[in-house]
């Protein structure tokens, strides 16, 4: 199944895409979007394994809201709150949630800041 990875910024994408060993898409949102936006940007890619990965802020979590309620089937993981945003995580750290997230990682040893 493809994967598509939501990310709130281009910074969170040019953060993890290196960390990345398969073929997945990564979205930006720029920021909270609206439901139509949002339906926009993830319709083309219904009954792929949308993946959300946001910043653990306020506008990150209503993010997760509006996605949680226009795609139920979409799954969320989380960065600690203690790093707040996916562009400022270690990565060791964002190595360890892809991983989770099913995603091949390169060399999942490696991700020294």
């Amino acid at each position: 199944m493809e994967k598509v990875i939501v990310v709130e910024g281009i910074s969170d994408k040019t953060r993890i895409a290196p960390l990345i060993a398969e073929p997945v898409t990564i979205l930006c949102t720029n920021g909270t979007v609206s439901a139509t936006r949002l339906e926009e940007m993830l319709l083309p890619f219904e009954g792929q394994d949308i993946i959300i990965l946001v910043d653990a802020d306020a506008s990150g979590d209503k993010l997760r809201k509006l996605i949680k309620r226009e795609f139920p089937e979409a799954r969320h993981f989380h960065i600690d709150r203690s790093y707040k945003e996916v562009a400022t995580t270690p990565l060791r750290k964002l190595v360890d949630v892809l991983i989770a997230a099913d995603v091949r990682v390169l060399n999942p040893v490696a991700g020294n800041d």
